[in-house]
């Protein structure tokens, strides 16, 4: 009998208030809610996962996630945790409307498997870096009080990067984003800005907005899913036209959508994101994405650190990523110390720990 087979699966759910609204042009919320699940292996190794809730995946409930989780108890029990990656794969085709399960679910099992082996997170994924840094989202605030008092906490912890959750509304967006401006260079940052339209543009709104934020001379240096993930003439127009680079979220889930992206000419560069596409699948998307010549961003949902830690270790240990943007844990209270993980202003930082057992362990971060 195997040491590293899956012998017990325990789940929980967190919800946790949010340091301020977090709201795009699909929605807002004050807290986020999500399952951790947590796979104990018959030699006494143990890992962590998290399946996140949101409003990109609005069927993905935590009663549904929990109800996935309980049914596959029987088919998880006794496999081989060495062969997280075979039973992802089955667990989507089983799954496909639940990647955010899944994907908890496969992080889970890798973490006890990494655990039994004694390899770091970090070291798994290669080693490269000791240090990342990571931006700062700027949610779709309509209030200048909040949106100034969130700027002001992000900026003094040396933030240099800001996301902008901008909406496909012309005159919001205008105004949003010459008050993020605004108030940054009267806290004389020296910034750099990023857009993400979560699938909220038309094709010429797209394009009609990217072409005024590059007049106003905002520096602006890319423009995130701009449109529906499913429309694809639209995507492949905008990449040819627009004067930012265009980068794909919601459009990318798997290896068959980034092929499905790249033999389509769909964007300039792709947001891997282990919430979505677990290890396995996560690893497919950027060695394709970088085969075709794709830039690179590792992004979040608005997850604790049990999650965020495994896009962090992806990003710091393949040196990868053209754009870092994992932010999650900045929304919300939370220690400096995480395993082999320290965060410190805008950056998070690897710590040796000389033992076998780094990595997110038995605490909710």
């Amino acid at each position: 009998m195997a040491g590293d087979e899956i012998k017990t699966i325990h789940m929980r759910e967190v919800v946790r208030p949010l340091k301020t609204t977090f709201s795009t042009s699909l929605g807002y919320k004050n807290a986020m809610r999500s399952v951790i699940v947590e796979v104990h292996l018959r030699d006494g190794s143990s890992g962590l996962g998290e399946c996140a809730t949101s409003f990109v995946l609005p069927h993905e409930t935590v009663d549904r996630i929990r109800g996935i989780i309980h049914e596959e108890r029987s088919f998880l029990a006794g496999k081989r945790a060495a062969r997280f990656p075979v039973i992802a794969a089955a667990l989507r085709e089983r799954h496909p409307f639940f990647p955010m399960t899944i994907s908890g679910l496969e992080t889970a099992i890798w973490r006890a498997w990494l655990r039994s082996t004694g390899t770091a997170e970090t070291a798994w994924f290669g080693g490269a870096l000791r240090r990342i840094e990571t931006d700062i989202t700027i949610p779709h605030a309509t209030d200048g009080r909040i949106l100034r008092g969130w700027i002001g906490q992000v900026a003094c912890k040396g933030f240099t990067v800001y996301k902008v959750k901008v909406s496909g509304r012309k005159a919001d967006d205008n105004r949003l984003v010459a008050s993020v401006a605004s108030a940054l260079e009267e806290l004389d940052v020296h910034y750099i800005l990023r857009l993400d339209g979560n699938q909220g543009f038309t094709r010429a709104g797209c394009l009609a907005f990217a072409d005024h934020v590059v007049k106003k001379g905002y520096p602006v240096e890319l423009f995130e899913q701009p449109l529906q993930r499913d429309d694809r003439r639209g995507l492949k127009e905008i990449t040819k036209h627009s004067p930012l680079p265009v980068i794909l979220d919601e459009t990318v889930f798997s290896a068959e959508d980034m092929e499905m992206a790249l033999n389509e000419g769909l964007g300039h560069g792709v947001n891997i994101k282990t919430a979505k596409s677990g290890v396995t699948e996560s690893l497919s998307i950027m060695k394709l994405a970088k085969k075709g010549g794709l830039r690179l961003m590792a992004g979040c949902m608005t997850e604790t650190m049990t999650g965020l830690s495994a896009g962090i270790a992806m990003a710091m240990g393949t040196a990868a990523f053209d754009y870092i943007d994992l932010d999650s844990i900045h929304f919300l209270h939370h220690r400096k110390q995480y395993g082999e993980i320290t965060v410190e202003g805008a950056g998070y930082r690897r710590e040796e720990m000389g033992n076998g057992n780094q990595g997110i362990g038995g605490r909710v971060g």
